[in-house]
């Protein structure tokens, strides 16, 4: 279990050098109050940025820093994971990212990417996504889980349930694997090689054997035999240079390839990033008429304006993804081509192999026939020598054979765990359990809260909702407040899942201006029915409606400007 304990930070937005610190592990229910700007969201972004490196608000990172000191910007996160106590330290001005496990300070060889995927895989065991689906819900930068694609939905999910290491295992056995399949087939040509060569060999000793001694006619109808297969192996070799000749050229880049097919599917991700913003403020702009923060009027000329700059934005950017798509699939099928012209060309080269090696075998066989003619013409034919060949032959195959049915046998056992490691496998099944709980949860969360509707996700996390009347529904038609009914519901589902599985369990619970928005009077007497049920956890609210919700807090934080300067105001 994760315990959050304290955060403190200094010349954080409009923090000044006078650090804020806040204790997250002293009452069960905090009230955050304050006026529009006194700094109350503030909390959200300095999690969010000292654990993830990045705000819960769509805030540029030099922007993060206080304008007036223009410096020494620090959050400090304190928490437990078990027996072990945690300190983060991420700073900007300077540039500052440290890890303390129980007071000592954890090695920073590492670059700042691999040392954020330590703090994420091997400490919290959480990313950014999960973290917001279990510990935050906010007005503002945040994306709900029923508007999530279904990958990512799969992805919360499996880091919710801790099973995410499956796919970490698979990534690991994948080049292990394809290592097996390329030494059985390379041990297996070796097997038809030595085949092969014991063929031949098997065929001049019988033939030594068979020839009469004074034979010489015989001898030399084979001799002229082998010449002309000699002859038509070189022929069928000449043939094969030239045709891997011809498709060098078309493979060369192959590399090159592969890696502008990779630049050009990170683009779409962003071009994707960058719909998705747009259409978020094309939707803010178009759906509202009053500021949500000072609710004063938005101009008509200036929304207006608004509207059209992103309508515009996001036209040029479907055109642009439309584009980008094509040339992605153009590329794919150009890389499956060079894959295509790979894979002949490495059987071409198995093949000319072959034929080099027969070709050798007949040049020796020739240059015994010359020798059997010599030992024939003075009657000295000793094939002792032959048969030992043909026995070592024997042995190297049996050797051979041996080492690739071991490689054979270790190839189906990794096919095995990949099988069991991959989507279908093993994850399916722990997904397929735990989603009948799922389902029971959200629904019980739902009645919770007055909302009577019957919720279902499926094994692939797609909703299904109906109404008394039998009714089908999906999230998006429902209202602001029975879509936060819906979240809320969901985030309670995944913090008691995640207490069963006790992967991402943690004490913390911050919740921003759930009161002042989507939840009527109805809903906020729901929600905080649920809310005296969690007597373990913290819970922090954020709220405008300190006046109302007082006397249901046990502790109140609030939040001042003064002199510009965000502090906490003795209550």
């Amino acid at each position: 279990m994760i315990t959050f304990k304290k955060i403190r930070y200094k010349n954080f937005l409009s923090t000044g050098n006078t650090p804020i610190e806040i204790k997250l592990n002293s009452s069960n229910t905090t009230l955050i109050v304050g006026t529009n700007g006194s700094g109350k969201s503030t909390l959200l972004d300095a999690l969010c940025f000292v654990l993830f490196n990045r705000p819960f608000r769509i805030i540029k990172k030099e922007q993060m820093v206080n304008t007036v000191n223009n410096g020494d910007c620090l959050i400090e996160l304190e928490f437990d994971v078990g027996t072990k106590k945690y300190l983060i330290k991420r700073g900007i001005k300077p540039n500052l990212f440290e890890i303390y496990q129980d007071g000592e300070l954890l090695n920073q060889d590492a670059s700042n990417i691999d040392y954020q995927k330590y703090l994420e895989n091997n400490i919290m065991r959480l990313n950014y996504r999960s973290f917001l689906q279990v510990v935050l819900l906010g007005s503002s930068s945040y994306e709900p889980f029923m508007k999530m694609k279904p990958r990512y939905r799969r992805e919360v999910v499996e880091e919710i349930l801790d099973i995410r290491v499956f796919g970490l295992m698979d990534l690991i056995l994948r080049p292990q694997q394809s290592e097996l399949t390329r030494n059985v087939t390379e041990l297996s040509h070796k097997c038809d090689l030595i085949e092969s060569k014991y063929e031949t060999e098997l065929k001049h000793f019988n033939a030594i054997s068979d020839l009469n001694m004074n034979d010489l006619d015989g001898k030399k109808r084979l001799l002229e035999k082998n010449g002309q297969a000699n002859y038509d192996y070189n022929r069928k070799i000449d043939k094969i240079n030239d045709e891997l000749e011809r498709h060098k050229d078309e493979v060369k880049d192959q590399a090159k390839e592969q890696a502008k097919l990779t630049k050009l599917s990170k683009l779409e991700a962003k071009i994707e990033q960058n719909i998705s913003t747009h259409k978020k403020n094309l939707d803010f702009f178009s759906e509202n008429d009053n500021c949500p923060t000072c609710t004063q009027p938005l101009e008509l000329d200036f929304k207006g304006e608004k509207i059209r700059h992103e309508e515009a934005k996001l036209t040029t950017l479907n055109d642009g993804m439309k584009q980008l798509v094509a040339e992605i699939t153009k590329q794919e099928e150009h890389l499956l081509a060079m894959e295509r012209i790979s894979k002949k060309m490495y059987e071409m080269n198995v093949e000319m192999s072959k034929l080099q090696t027969s070709v050798e075998e007949l040049d020796k066989y020739s240059n015994n026939i010359h020798e059997e003619i010599k030992k024939l013409e003075t009657k000295q034919i000793d094939g002792e020598d032959i048969e030992q060949q043909l026995e070592q032959l024997k042995v190297d195959l049996e050797e051979t054979k041996v080492e690739r049915d071991k490689i054979i046998d270790q190839q189906k056992y990794v096919d095995v765990l990949r099988n069991i490691l991959n989507d279908k496998g093993a994850k399916s099944q722990i997904i397929k359990k735990y989603v009948p709980i799922m389902n029971t949860l959200i629904n019980q969360y739902l009645q919770s809260m007055d909302f009577f509707i019957s919720f279902h996700l499926d094994e692939e996390f797609n909703e299904t909702v109906k109404s008394r009347f039998r009714d089908t529904f999906n999230y998006n038609n429902f209202s602001e407040g029975e879509k936060m009914r819906i979240d809320l519901a969901l985030l309670f589902t995944w913090r008691q899942i995640a207490k069963m599985k006790n992967s991402v369990n943690t004490n913390l619970l911050v919740l921003d201006e759930i009161f002042d928005s989507s939840l009527d009077g109805q809903g906020t007497d729901d929600f905080f029915k649920i809310i005296k049920t969690m007597t373990k956890e913290n819970i922090f609210i954020i709220s405008h409606k300190g006046d109302i919700l007082f006397d249901k807090f046990t502790d109140i934080v609030k939040f001042e400007k003064y002199k510009n300067f965000t502090r906490l105001q003795n209550v």
